[in-house]
């Protein structure tokens, strides 16, 4: 028997049970949708908050006090000339402060950087200048604000020339910073960048609270965290002086974490393609018994059992194959729903499609080849005796 008349039978025996045949592709539909939905949802975060931290800047890798220690501006040189693959360092105090402009106030972060920070961080001004090193040199009042800061403050008006309080301080703004939208749920625009030197004089201290430092080689990154480990140990004279995290290891374990997820979460999805390639199982095995004395009938005019066992077989490959359709349609729909409420961009994974459809189909044939090999195995004569 040609695959074409194959399959043509086998659209005209489903038909005759529509219903019956579309309860028995929902399994799969259902299976099908989970799949795509499940991992395209946790590639989608995955894709998300590795955005976020490659939009943290270049190469970067944070060091951050721990216990007792202090780490203080000279630091930042002290480790670039003692690391060689570093290219340079930045060190940052960051505070909540007040920040107001007429009779607009508000509690804003406030920034106390270098002349190095856009290159650093990968964040420029959009309009106006960025800081200079004679403003850090000088503890000059300019400031730079983001986006935010503009609509909040300034009420969308170009805040470039005017003046603001920062503590209580007058501050000229020489800079608009590009926007950058948001970083684990913290808006990166709502910010105000100063002097490290000027806000050191304003809080009364000469610590700050991190450093960022920059690897010039991506492929040196481990070595340099380190070293820098090592650096500051010696030091100090102690171990675990400071907390060394780079760029690379932060998107290596949200990459892990995420793959983990999606791989647990396809399982539990996969569990109802199982079920439903069961359930087409138990309805294959009702065709047959239904069709017995056809099965006789093709046998008695020269059918050979490989016929008849490839003719079911399509059949239960035709109710996955169209249970995947449809649920590769209803995933796609469910992942740009869960995009929109999840904050990332739609993102339906070829894989997770490839995997789903070939599953589906792999499901379909697997449980449909005992009823065919029944089928396949009955005796003509009995089945045209068949009551």
């Amino acid at each position: 028997m040609k695959f074409t008349e194959s399959f043509v039978v086998a659209v005209r025996a489903l038909s005759v049970n529509r219903l019956r045949s579309i309860l028995t592709m929902l399994g799969i539909i259902i299976g099908v949708a989970a799949v795509i939905a499940l991992v395209s949802a946790g590639q989608g975060a995955e894709r998300m908050v590795s955005e976020q931290i490659d939009a943290m800047g270049t190469n970067l890798i944070m060091i951050t006090p721990r216990g007792a220690t202090r780490l203080e501006v000279e630091d930042s040189v002290f480790i670039v000339e003692r690391v060689s693959t570093l290219s340079r360092a930045m060190p940052i105090i960051q505070s909540q402060t007040e920040v107001s402009w007429r009779s607009n106030s508000a509690t804003i972060t406030v920034q106390g950087v270098t002349q190095d920070f856009p290159d650093i961080r990968s964040f420029h001004s959009a309009s106006g200048r960025f800081l200079l090193e004679t403003d850090v040199d000088a503890r000059r009042r300019v400031a730079v604000v983001g986006q935010t800061v503009v609509e909040d403050i300034f009420d969308g008006e170009d805040p470039v020339g005017q003046v603001m309080t920062v503590r209580g301080q007058p501050f000229t703004v020489v800079g608009v910073m590009e926007e950058k939208g948001e970083t684990f749920g913290m808006d990166q625009d709502n910010v105000v960048l100063i002097p490290i030197t000027t806000l050191q004089r304003l809080a009364g201290t000469r610590y700050v609270s991190m450093i960022y430092a920059q690897v010039r080689d991506l492929n040196d990154t481990e070595d340099a965290v380190s070293q820098i480990q090592t650096v500051f140990d010696g030091k100090l004279r102690r171990s675990d002086t400071v907390g060394v995290a780079s760029q690379k290891q932060l998107l290596d374990t949200v990459s892990t974490i995420t793959q983990t997820f999606t791989i647990l979460l396809a399982a539990i999805a996969g569990i109802s393609l199982l079920v439903g390639g069961i359930g087409i199982m138990n309805i294959m095995l009702v065709s047959v018994t239904e069709r017995t004395r056809e099965i006789g009938l093709r046998k008695a005019v020269g059918a050979k059992s490989s016929d008849v066992m490839f003719q079911f077989l399509i059949e239960s490959s035709l109710l996955s194959g169209l249970g995947g359709v449809v649920g590769i349609i209803l995933g796609s729909a469910a992942t740009t729903i869960l995009a929109r409420y999840g904050g990332w961009t739609p993102y339906t994974s070829p894989s997770a499609v490839l995997l789903a459809i070939g599953f589906s189909i792999g499901v379909g044939m697997f449980f449909g080849l005992y009823p065919a090999a029944r089928a396949s195995r009955l005796d003509p004569i009995y089945c045209l005796r068949y009551e």
